[in-house]
C-alpha cells in the first residue's frame, strides 16, 4: 500500500476515534460528522491503493458503487450508504433532523 493511501487510512482512523469521543459525551453533531469522514477517507484509502486517482466527492455510495464496479469488496450496505450520505451535509449545516439521524449511528 503507499504512502498516500496509508495516510487516509490514518486520517480515517483519526476521525473514526473523534466520533466515538464525541458519542461518548453527547457532542452528536461532531459524532456524525467525524464517523462520515472516517467512512469516506477509508474508502478513498481503498481507491488509491488501487492506483486510481483521488476522487472528489463526499459520496459513500458514489465510493462504494465505484469500487465494487473495479472488484473490490465493500462491506456497506446500500442503507449504510444512504444513511452516511445524509449525514454529510447536516453536519455541517444546523438542520433538525441532524438530531433524528444520531439515534440511528452505531459506532
Amino acid at each position: 500500500m503507499s504512502g498516500e493511501a496509508r495516510r487516509w487510512l490514518q486520517y480515517a482512523w483519526e476521525n473514526r476515534q473523534i466520533a466515538q469521543i464525541s458519542l461518548e459525551r453527547g457532542f452528536f453533531n461532531p459524532c456524525l460528522h467525524n464517523a462520515q469522514q472516517a467512512v469516506e477517507k477509508a474508502l478513498k484509502a481503498l481507491w488509491i491503493a488501487e492506483g486510481l486517482p483521488l476522487k472528489k466527492t463526499h459520496s459513500i455510495q458514489e465510493l462504494t458503487v465505484d469500487l465494487r464496479h473495479r472488484g473490490i469488496d465493500v462491506e456497506l450496505e446500500d442503507d449504510d450508504c444512504e444513511l452516511l450520505d445524509s449525514v454529510y451535509l447536516p453536519s455541517k449545516y444546523p438542520l433538525d433532523r441532524l438530531y433524528r439521524i444520531s439515534s440511528r449511528m452505531k459506532l
